[in-house]
């Protein structure tokens, strides 16, 4: 399997910790959508990231497909999240909340920094937005008595808050205040001294 997408991308990321936990090997090319955008379109007509070459030559164009497949690929009790029932419903909503989450960061700096003019009104709906859903997390995870989201186990609803706040902070420094949501710093902190989040980790790169 080939993970196209540079590290910085919260959902290249989450990719990449999820394949290091199940063991499975990879080949990953750190393009980025911007000054490699025309090899990203050549595999993937939607010029985003992370984009998944598989062995058969097949590609898988969004996360949350990729995130489906590799789970196919290991055994039922080594998946990162609940076969059924509440424990998976809650472990996707945490996982929607989080990608939700992290389209926001990225919409937040697209308009801020790229266009000449920002729309007052679209930050200003990234912001609340953002604000809004870092609280319901907030909430949820002050909610949880295991060292995980949902228990004693390390799983995708993890990964994907922690890479997502993650990549805002250093794309927003000031966005996020730990000492305003303190159950989620202190998560994030624990998945970030974690070996496999320490490997597979890049400071945010402003595209050019």
């Amino acid at each position: 399997m080939i993970l196209i997408g540079q590290y910085d991308s919260s959902f290249v990321r989450r990719v990449a910790i999820a394949l290091r936990l199940y063991d499975l090997p990879f080949e990953h090319r750190p393009w980025s959508v911007f000054g490699d955008g025309d090899k990203i379109r050549a595999i993937n007509p939607l010029m985003r990231v992370p984009t998944m070459v598989l062995d058969d030559g097949d590609v898988i164009v969004d996360s949350p497909s990729i995130i489906d497949h590799i789970d196919g690929l290991v055994a039922p009790e080594r998946r990162l999240i609940p076969a059924d029932g509440p424990g998976r419903r809650h472990a996707l909503k945490v996982m929607a909340l989080a990608t939700g989450l992290a389209d926001k960061g990225v919409s937040l700096f697209y308009e801020e920094r790229i266009h000449k003019e920002p729309s007052v009104l679209w930050v200003e709906r990234c912001r609340v937005q953002i604000a809004a859903t870092l609280d319901v997390l907030e909430a949820d995870r002050a909610r949880a008595t295991g060292p995980f989201w949902l228990g004693e186990r390390i799983g995708h609803a993890d990964i994907a808050v922690a890479c997502a706040i993650r990549h805002m902070s250093e794309a927003h420094p000031g966005l996020i205040r730990p000492d305003q949501r303190p159950a989620l710093a202190a998560h994030c902190a624990a998945m970030e001294a974690l070996p496999v989040f320490k490997e597979i980790s890049q400071p945010f790169i402003a595209p050019a």
